[in-house]
């Protein structure tokens, strides 16, 4: 079958580390089933974060900007407790999460291109993906 193109082998692999920013437990519920056979780390705060990103190594990071319900419509920013401050402190601090690859996953496109900016003007490698479109970039990295 799998000369004929119609299966894939399932090649073993060691298991990723992920790390997720963000405060909505349906998400971190996705993240736990779509990586099961890897490491999650989940933090729903900026403090949370910080703990986690400099105590370990993580082969990708997930970030939300908006991280409390008073974020999600606020009409000025509040940079220091949004995923913002994470972008922020990741650029400032290269020597941290080196190799990780950057996905920034809010629906909040404003503050996801913020995001990604600050982080790409830090020398980091970061993309957008909103949570909605999430489901195809976790298949891509399940079959790496």
């Amino acid at each position: 079958m799998f000369k004929l193109g119609f299966g894939m082998p399932e090649v073993p692999r060691d298991p990723y580390y992920i790390f997720l920013l963000d405060d909505d437990v349906r998400r971190h519920e996705w993240f736990k089933q779509r990586f099961a056979k890897d490491h999650v780390d989940i933090a729903e705060t900026v403090g949370e974060a910080l703990e986690l990103l400099k105590s370990a190594s993580y082969d990708a990071l997930f970030l939300d900007h908006d991280l409390l319900p008073e974020h999600y419509h606020a009409a000025e920013h509040d940079d220091e407790h949004t995923g913002y401050a994470i972008a922020v402190w990741l650029a400032e601090n290269p020597n941290y999460q080196a190799a990780s690859n950057i996905t920034v996953h809010t629906r909040n496109a404003d503050g996801a291109m913020r995001m990604v900016n600050c982080l790409r003007r830090g020398g980091r490698h970061a993309d957008y993906v909103p949570f909605p479109l999430l489901t195809q970039k976790a298949n891509i990295m399940a079959h790496l």
